[in-house]
């Protein structure tokens, strides 16, 4: 017979000493990010409401899947530096966000894409033959966030269900084409099989977008996906990637004179583009997102070599005009550049400023009919190199000017097509930036990138270290905070409904020790329990528009054990009377 499993008579309990406000909380907006992700994502398959974008192709920069990668990125970031014991809140969220981005509608567009034609092959004479399967070769702009997005979810969650076979998998079904369904079967490491292949045909510069074109930007995200996996599979691919992606670019010149990165590579041809050393002025002026959104990604593996590129590549893109920083259109921004650069203009001067806004209106205009996502790649590369003082003065003007929008709980900027003619600010708003870009530079923390690279989460600290289930996004509960201190053994999280609606939920702290545990809400001592190792503790709570702050704690280890062992002591004497 085992022991008698009874509670000893209840301790004298105190209210909870611990001082919470040493927990950062998200704030109002960060909360709102969240949950605006969490809107968009669980609409019905086929609804992309606030996602339209100018393109209506998914060939540019609001693309679906480079908003749905980007809020991915923005949770997971959250996930890992603010609310790490919020478990069971992130995991269906970022689940929802990779189903998704495997919808046709997200990557359909690579069948008219694989044809290719003379913009990115220019002695191209005749259209290829087409395929609908948009991971087999090249495309890497889709399947490099795929890969991330699902390693992500390996990492975060030391959940295997993308490593498994037939995992990931593509069903081109047109109603009115073809010879019947193609099913394209994938998983996450036959996915990483396949780009590494596709890296190694273009000599390691990276694999391409558009036919012909390799971009430094796309290349980032599977580069950081495999790092993951190599936590997870005990390898060492992404060191041995980087290496040869290093050199590969030291030798097809990934620094212009300008020092922004080259925008792609023409693989054929070994062309840069833009032309190295073009002359200022004989271009339309240059847009700092690619760069931009290069370096914020980068950043995770070659943080050095990034943080020393970012004053010359940041200059005039962000200016700092009587103490207020903006994001510059790119003509006003490259003109600014010319006078500082060729001219010795001071960088900090409301006259040259002025002088370039003139300067500005002489430059060819782009031949791109879109606006690309620069708000969105210029706050995610802030954020990452903790310039936090520019981003700040970047943000209070997207607030102050950009139409923040609340619907629902969440926080969005909404599209907008207007950029006023001869304007010296961004007036403009794209999906991109506005549903996910702005979010992740509010949720990521400064080296969000290069602290997940080098400190990944392995499977010993999930398994062992405490977190919090049977809580998520649904019936409109928000989460301010979700964390494990280890040195107080306590399990902290705070919640609130965003809409002040009243509801209950039910919180399982998991992965306890052996020992007494309390818990306590809004520091008022609700019960206690004793858990064996690798325990849970489940309470209902009542939640509403106020924030509620719930903590489970440790409160009596040693004393459990003592009991438990006078228990088993007196049951055995028992036995022998």
């Amino acid at each position: 017979m085992g022991s008698i499993e009874t509670s000893p008579p209840p301790r004298k309990q105190r209210d909870l000493q611990l001082d919470l406000s040493q927990y950062a909380a998200l704030d109002a907006k960060q909360v709102g990010h969240l949950r605006h992700f969490y809107n968009l994502v669980s609409q019905s398959d086929g609804s992309w409401h606030h996602m339209g974008s100018q393109e209506p192709m998914q060939e540019f920069s609001g693309a679906y899947r480079y908003q749905l990668a980007t809020m991915a990125y923005a949770a997971s970031a959250a996930h890992f530096h603010r609310e790490p014991a919020l478990r069971s809140v992130y995991k269906p969220l970022l689940r929802r966000i990779i189903h998704k981005m495997l919808c046709r509608d997200v990557w359909g567009y690579w069948f008219m894409t694989s044809h290719s034609g003379s913009l990115t092959e220019p002695d191209r004479t005749e259209l290829r033959k087409p395929w609908a399967d948009p991971v087999t070769r090249e495309n890497i702009m889709y399947s490099g966030h795929l890969l991330l997005m699902t390693s992500l979810y390996g990492m975060l969650f030391d959940d295997d269900e993308f490593e498994k076979p037939n995992s990931i998998v593509f069903k081109w079904t047109p109603l009115f084409w073809g010879f019947g369904p193609e099913i394209y079967s994938y998983d996450n490491r036959s996915l990483q099989k396949v780009i590494l292949a596709e890296m190694e045909r273009n000599h390691w510069v990276g694999s391409c977008c558009e036919p012909n074109l390799v971009f430094v930007v796309c290349n980032q995200f599977p580069i950081i996906a495999m790092r993951y996996n190599d936590v997870r599979d005990g390898t060492n691919v992404a060191d041995e990637v980087t290496d040869k992606y290093k050199k590969a670019w030291d030798k097809a010149g990934m620094v212009q004179s300008d020092g922004l990165f080259a925008d792609w590579l023409m693989v054929k041809q070994q062309l840069i583009v833009p032309p190295k050393d073009a002359p200022h002025g004989s271009r339309p002026p240059r847009n700092i997102g690619f760069t931009a959104w290069a370096a914020a990604y980068m950043h995770a593996w070659n943080s050095e070599f990034v943080e020393s590129k970012y004053e010359q590549q940041v200059l005039g893109y962000v200016t700092s005009i009587n103490g207020q920083f903006r994001i510059r259109p790119a003509p006003v921004a490259s003109a600014f550049r010319a006078l500082v650069n060729n001219h010795s203009a001071s960088p900090d001067s409301e006259e040259t400023f002025k002088q370039a806004v003139e300067d500005a209106k002489t430059l060819p205009p782009s031949w791109i009919p879109f606006h690309p996502a620069t708000y969105g790649h210029v706050c995610q590369w802030l954020s990452e190199l903790g310039r936090k003082e520019e981003l700040k003065g970047v943000l209070d003007y997207t607030d102050k000017h950009l139409n923040p929008t609340w619907e629902r709980g969440g926080l969005f900027y909404p599209r907008q097509d207007e950029q006023i003619p001869d304007s010296t600010d961004i007036t403009y708003m794209e999906p991109h930036s506005g549903n996910a870009g702005i979010g992740y530079s509010r949720l990521n923390v400064p080296n969000g990138q290069k602290i997940m690279w080098e400190r990944p989460w392995a499977k010993e600290i999930l398994a062992t270290r405490p977190w919090i289930d049977g809580i998520s996004l649904e019936n409109g509960v928000d989460y301010l905070r979700g964390c494990w201190d280890e040195s107080k053994k306590a399990l902290i999280f705070t919640a609130r409904t965003w809409d002040a609606s009243q509801t209950v939920i039910n919180p399982r702290a998991q992965n306890l020790s052996h020992g007494e545990w309390s818990v306590y809400v809004n520091k008022e001592f609700r019960e206690s329990r004793f858990v064996k190792d690798n325990g849970s503790f489940e309470i209902d709570i009542a939640i509403g528009g106020e924030p509620v702050d719930v903590v489970f704690k440790r409160t009596g280890p040693e004393e459990f054990c003592q009991d438990q062992r006078r228990r088993n002591l007196d049951f055995r004497r028992l036995r022998c009377a």
